[in-house]
């Protein structure tokens, strides 16, 4: 029997929620607002599945293109190929 390759799979450790994050609040993590230009840090918060770009863009840096409903369009480059995400803000910090 073949293992499964979804869209999770390989995540373990990477998606994994410390059990007392201390004063993290996640109400104003998705009440954020970004401006077009802005630089921000994808971040993946485990516990919102719903606008969780995949796993490859943990940690990376992007820039906002525009927005997208709540989401926001970032655009950055994977390798030597621009790409295009669509992200909610909970997943989002930005760069100081």
């Amino acid at each position: 029997m073949q293992r499964s390759r979804g869209f999770k799979s390989r995540t373990r450790k990477k998606l994994t929620k410390v059990a007392r994050p201390g004063r993290a609040n996640p109400i104003t993590r998705k009440l954020q607002k970004f401006e077009e230009g802005d630089f921000v840090h994808i971040i993946i918060d485990p516990s919102i599945q719903k606008g969780q770009p995949h796993s490859r863009f943990h940690g990376k840096t992007a820039v906002v293109k525009g927005t997208k409903g709540k989401a926001y369009i970032l655009g950055l480059k994977d390798g030597h190929k621009a790409k295009e995400l669509i992200v909610t803000p909970e997943h989002l910090k930005l760069q100081e």
